[in-house]
Formats: structure tokens, sequence, C-alpha cells
């Protein structure tokens, strides 16, 4: 019988338990493989497991807690899933295709080596769609990953085996990646804390260092554990020359969210959100306004603009891996690789210039009026209501009668374009279809302490997986 109770254990209440000896690494991961045993048939959110050499770092981490001449390191013994697109040396690397199925990592990328450091137990890796583009989590080599609170609905993606995972009990910690809203659009669909940091923040691999829209940040139940990970994964690093020097260690708890000035948006203009997904937006804004935060709703004018020209920037970027791939093994790819192939084949240079001076020109608008409060919010996701396997690249979502894009529904590309700020997705309800909803909290650049504080307000509003009531049903 799978030990629940372990499976949701909070990474700090296991950092207590283990610190006393309480409770082994090796209590935890045991009862996690078999919560994986149990679900994974189902939910499909681990493309790799390493269970026995995981149990034999959690021995040794039992063992380093046991020495009194040990000093057990931040993340002793904790298990943490990593995004199968995402470095880990000798493991693999297939990037969600069958391309490269056979493809082991060559390096580990530098948060999730700074994470191991810190006594991390990399136990799985989490599935991802070809190419970490399309919004569900759906691929000829991995297959369909699927929400753990209603099996016929999307995870979401593209990390959305990371917050399957998580939100299903069979991991800690996860890691995910964002260049449109891949951390944070699945942390909504699973009701879990998604955080892409500002650009800079956390080392990423060399590759990618210098796209600006891509982050790679942590995928947690709770924020305090999302926190736990970002203070390990940030810093300069030497080999991602973006990384900044300044260090920000995010705290054990904050100050409530009195006096605080928090703007909000409920589709910044240009989004199409259901009626669940507004209740529960506007649910929580009163909730903080009785909390002690002054809360204005205000207008964004810019943002259909800036997200018009954002999809320029990965266009122009990743057109030629699509491409390759593409034209190269076209027995091999999914269809939708085809697809966003031919799509980013139309990018052109000018197309990607006029993109950076949109960015430039939209934020001379946000920046300033941002620069007024302490935070803004909006919805992550405007509705609950997207398949498992749907196709979203060529068939419309149905909002409640209205049929929509994919993109005018996902809410987190401006926050990509914005790319130096702080933005987190938590949970604020759940839809009639049991699936959760999320709102972004987004500070100003740079300024990671203010949307903690902020989520820790909300989560305490809404608290999910504490007990049986509020765990996904999967049994």
């Amino acid at each position: 019988m799978v030990d629940l109770d372990l499976c949701y254990l909070s990474a700090r209440d296991a950092l207590k338990r283990f610190r006393t000896r309480e409770l082994s690494p090796v209590d935890i991961l045991e009862a996690q493989i078999a919560r994986a045993e149990a679900v994974e048939p189902k939910v499909n959110a681990l493309a790799c497991t390493f269970f026995e050499d995981a149990l034999s770092a959690a021995r040794r981490a039992e063992d380093r807690y046991a020495r009194t001449d040990g000093r057990p390191r931040a993340l002793e013994g904790l298990t943490v899933a990593v995004k199968e697109d995402t470095a880990v040396e000798g493991r693999p690397r297939t990037f969600g295709s069958l391309i490269f199925k056979d493809n082991v990592a060559d390096h580990t990328n530098p948060s999730v080596e700074r994470l191991v450091d810190a006594g991390a137990i990399v136990h799985a890796q989490t599935t991802c769609p070809e190419f970490v583009w399309p919004w569900t989590c759906v691929s000829r080599l991995h297959g369909t990953t699927r929400n753990p609170w209603n099996l016929d609905m999307t995870c979401g993606a593209s990390s959305g085996g990371a917050a399957a995972a998580a939100a299903a009990g069979t991991t800690t910690l996860a890691t995910g990646s964002d260049s449109a809203g891949s951390i944070r659009m699945p942390a909504a669909m699973c009701g879990i804390a998604g955080y892409k940091p500002p650009y800079g923040r956390n080392p990423g691999s060399p590759e990618v260092a210098m796209d600006v829209f891509f982050h790679v940040g942590p995928m947690t139940r709770t924020c305090p554990e999302a926190a736990l990970m970002q203070n390990v994964m940030s810093g300069l690093h030497p080999r991602d020359h973006a990384t900044l020097a300044e260090e920000i260690i995010l705290p054990d708890s904050f100050a409530d969210v009195t006096g605080m000035r928090i703007a909000w948006s409920m589709d910044l203009g240009v989004h199409t959100v259901s009626r669940a997904v507004r209740a529960n937006t506007l649910a929580l804004t009163e909730k903080l306004a009785e909390a002690g935060a002054d809360i204005e709703e205000i207008e964004t004018p810019w943002a259909g603009e800036a997200l018009a020209a954002a999809g320029a920037w990965g266009g122009l970027i990743y057109a030629d891996e699509f491409s390759d791939a593409a034209n190269c093994h076209p027995d091999l790819v999914c269809d939708y690789t085809t697809v966003f192939a031919r799509e980013n084949e139309t990018v052109t240079p000018r197309m990607f210039h006029e993109c950076v001076k949109t960015i430039g020109a939209c934020w001379a608008q946000f920046g300033p009026r941002l620069s007024r409060y302490d935070a803004f919010l909006c919805p992550t996701v405007g509705t609950t209501e997207i398949p498992a396997a749907w196709r979203d690249w060529e068939d419309p979502i149905d909002v409640e009668g209205k049929a929509c894009g994919i993109y005018d529904v996902v809410m987190t590309s401006l926050f990509n374009v914005f790319s130096r700020l702080p933005c987190l997705s938590v949970p604020t309800g759940f839809a009639a279809n049991g699936v959760p909803t999320g709102v972004q909290i987004v500070a100003n650049p740079y300024d990671d302490p203010t949307v903690f504080r902020i989520a820790q307000s909300v989560e305490a509003m809404l608290p999910l997986y504490r007990n049986s009531l509020t765990r996904p049903k999967l049994d």
C-alpha cells in the first residue's frame, strides 16, 4: 500500500524529519516509487526512471544524516524529477523526439547541477512534447501525459510531465523550462507552483544562454518548496555568461500583503477567459483586498501588439532545428513538428527586428505603470477545458461555445517578452471539471521576493495537497 502522506510530504517538512532521523530519504523515495507504479499507467508523466541508482543515493543521504561529523546539504535526500529536454549527464536527452531516442547528454544543465550538488536525487526525467513546442504533452516517443486531477484533460505543456509528476505525488521537486509559458501553463493546469525567474537569475546550458525568452525554474506543490529550489539554482555560473552576480536569498516566510499595491487584469484585453477562471480570479482579488492589499484593475492596451510580435522571436531562433527535423526525418517527427517548421520558415529577420522594437515600445508603456505597484496579477490559462490529446496546433479550443486559438487562452507569453520580470503561477481554485485554475503573480524587474511574498498569502487561502481531500483522486 502506498503511503500517500510520504509522497506528498513537503520538502521543508521532509528535511526537518531527515535531520531528526525520524524519517529517511529512503522512506520517501520508496513511497514515491510505489506511487509511480500505481499511477504512471494512468498519468504517464515519467519519461525515464532511475530508481535503483536513486535508492543508492538515498541510502548515502541517510548515512550523511546519521554522521555526527557531517553536515547535510541544503536539499540532501530530496527527490527531483528533471524535464527530459534538460541535460543530465549520462542520461537520455531526447527532446521528446524519436530522432534522438538514443541520445545521451554529455553534460548537466548548470541549474540541475546545483540541485544535485545540494544533495537532491534525480530519480526520474519527465515527459515533454517533441521539441517542447505544443501546449499539450503529446509525442510519438512518450505518448500522452494526462492531468492527475482529470485524466481526460491535459496537464499542460511543455513541462507537462513535471507538473503532472508533482501533482501525482511521484516526486518532491521538479524542474521545468519556459520560453512562452512552459512552466506556468502546466503548473496552473495541475494546481502547483511554477516559477519563471527573471532572465539571468538561473543558469542554463550554454546553447540557450542567449535566448532571453528562455528560463529554467522550479515546479513544486508549494511556494516555499519553489523558494527552496530557487535559492540553490540561482546565481552567477561560469558556463552561462548571462547569469547575474547579485544573489537573492528568499526567506522561509514573508510578511503578509498588508499595504501592498497590486494591479490586475482579467484578460489582458485580448484573451478569452471562462466563467470558472473569472470567478476564481475575482474571488482571489477580493481576498487579497480583505487581507489588506490595495487592489486595482488596470487596462493593458499594448498587450495585443506585444503578443502578436512575440512569435517572431522563437520562430526565427529555432526555425532551422524544426526544418532540419521535418526535412531530414519526415518518418520520425510528430505531425505538429512539420506544421511548426513551416510556420517558423515564414519568419524573416525584418520580423525579428520588428519584434524587438515592439517589445521596447510596449515596455515603455507598461514599465512605468508597473513601477507604481508592487505587483501585477492575471490568470495563467483562460480555460480548464483542454483535452489531453488535443491537437492545439490545428483545432480551436472551445470556451463555453466560443472557438478560440490556443494563444487566445494561454496567457503566459507576455512575461517572456518582458523577460526580466519574475513570474510565479499559483492555484486559485477549481473548475467544475475538477481541473485547477491559476493566477500569475508578476513583479517589477528582478524583484523575486515580492512574487513569493504574495504567493505565500495566496497559498494560505487555498492549501492543496495537505490531505487526502485536496489531492488528485487517482486511486
